[in-house]
């Protein structure tokens, strides 16, 4: 017969030892660095998302030319977001911006207000830059989605990350020099 020995009772499997010395300050340097910079981190994560959401779905450049029996740029281009969100609904307005990504990221390395609305900075873009407005067409039927394409060349208020070097996020309209 075969015997094991055992030096005592068994840990459950969630039970840390630690041995005495070198070990301790280094979990707990660890333990604090999460406490510390776990927010920071998961914020981070979220802005990153945010703007690479804000990249996929809302720049196009250089702007994409669908073939001639096509109904259209917007609503190619609104049937891959509504596949990209995983969302059936048929959202009522969308922008597309035509420039290079570091045209647009400039206006985000430091924004001067919060927009309350959306809970994020924004900034007015000191530029117009070519766009196109998705919008919604209220003549058609209520299960299907067709958009209206304008294009146009205009300032936009952008919604940054953050204040002070950050990416864009989002577009909560463009601007109409009023």
């Amino acid at each position: 017969m075969w015997q094991t020995a055992t030096s005592g009772p068994l840990l459950p499997p969630t039970t840390l030892t630690l041995p005495a010395g070198r070990m301790a300050p280094a979990v707990t340097r660890l333990l604090f660095l999460q406490l510390v910079l776990g927010p920071t981190l998961v914020m981070d994560i979220k802005m990153q998302i945010g703007s690479r959401n804000f990249y996929t779905l809302s720049i196009d450049y250089p702007r994409v030319n669908y073939p001639k029996g096509f109904r259209g740029y917007c609503n190619g281009l609104m049937s891959y977001m509504r596949g990209k969100m995983q969302n059936s609904d048929c959202p009522k307005i969308h922008y597309v911006i035509h420039a290079p990504w570091k045209a647009i990221q400039k206006f985000c390395k430091y924004s001067d207000s919060f927009c309350e609305n959306y809970n994020e900075y924004c900034t007015l873009t000191q530029d117009s830059l070519p766009i196109t407005v998705c919008s919604l067409s209220h003549q058609q039927p209520p299960t299907s989605c067709y958009y209206n394409s304008t294009l146009t060349n205009q300032k936009l208020y952008l919604l940054c990350s953050r204040k002070y070097e950050a990416d864009p996020i989002g577009i909560a309209g463009l601007y109409s020099g009023i």
